[in-house]
């Protein structure tokens, strides 16, 4: 995916369900641009997202493909009309990860693995400002400070009233044992981190040590789910210079089983709080005996 808004995005994802769409009904694009009367390139920019879909296109195509789920074709024509509006981040300027937090804002669900730091969605203030002055290049606070708000504002889409984010964490026990900002940061942070797990619809699970060997050896990654009509989901693998995303379904199908299998090695949610909670004295007895 090589897009910097939401617009591209949303277009790539709407252009890959018309694409399922026409698969489904066993017609090539050539077909389908033939029945259309339009040239094969159009479907292939509409399916690639590298053309905007209009209401006409979409209700044109799924007229072809024979879709008549009319919460299908409402969805469709939802996403098609969305496709054209910014993202809250734009505001922020030219900021990374643009692609990742059009994806994040519109995601029904987000499952992932992380095995050295807390992740960005469930980090404090304090443990946010820590690893962001560690960014290389450096930064400047300007820089660090834009950073900040945009992460903390990526934050709200855990407390939507009215869709909040199902979060499904397993954290490798480094991430809490690994002392970002010193012992009272982390007191605060793994404290906010046993709160969140606490919510209904967040779930941390902790990986320990003792595990031993993980088929999360190979790194971090994030698995998000729409509930849109779609049925794509986006496999996220975040990378020092260019992230990954991963759309194919078995891609897809291969993290989905990756992260059960590290679900069913981890500490229960219920154990993972009383580890946690355990992590967290220890930070307690450090701040209080420098």
């Amino acid at each position: 995916m090589a897009a910097n808004n939401n617009p591209t995005v949303r277009r790539r994802r709407l252009g890959a369900e018309l694409r399922r769409l026409r698969l489904a009904s066993g017609l090539k694009s050539s077909e389908a641009a033939e029945r259309l009367m339009v040239s094969q390139p159009k479907i292939s920019h509409l399916e690639n997202g590298r053309r905007t879909v209009s209401p006409r296109d979409v209700r044109d195509l799924c007229a072809i493909y024979g879709v008549t789920d009319p919460q299908v074709i409402g969805s469709l024509l939802q996403m098609a009309k969305e496709s054209g509006q910014q993202g809250w981040w734009h505001a922020y300027g030219d900021i990374p990860q643009s692609i990742y937090i059009a994806l994040e804002t519109d995601a029904a669900s987000l499952h992932t693995y992380e095995p050295v730091a807390i992740p960005a969605l469930l980090q404090t203030p304090a443990y946010a400002c820590a690893v962001i002055g560690e960014t290389i290049p450096p930064l400047t606070a300007e820089e660090a400070g834009t950073r900040l708000k945009v992460r903390l504002r990526r934050q709200h889409r855990i407390y939507d009233p009215a869709r909040p984010l199902r979060l499904w964490i397993v954290l490798d026990e480094s991430a809490l044992c690994r002392v970002v900002g010193g012992p009272d940061v982390m007191r605060e942070q793994l404290e906010h981190l046993n709160a969140l797990g606490a919510e209904p619809h967040v779930t941390v699970q902790v990986l320990p040590h003792a595990a031993g060997a993980h088929p999360g050896l190979s790194g971090q990654f994030s698995i998000l789910r729409f509930t849109d009509g779609s049925t794509a989901a986006v496999v996220y693998l975040e990378r020092f210079t260019s992230d990954l995303y991963l759309e194919k379904p078995s891609d897809v199908w291969h993290y989905s089983v990756l992260h059960d299998h590290l679900q069913a090695q981890a500490l229960s949610p219920g154990s993972s709080r009383e580890f946690i909670a355990d992590v967290t004295k220890r930070y307690i007895d450090a701040a209080s005996h420098p």
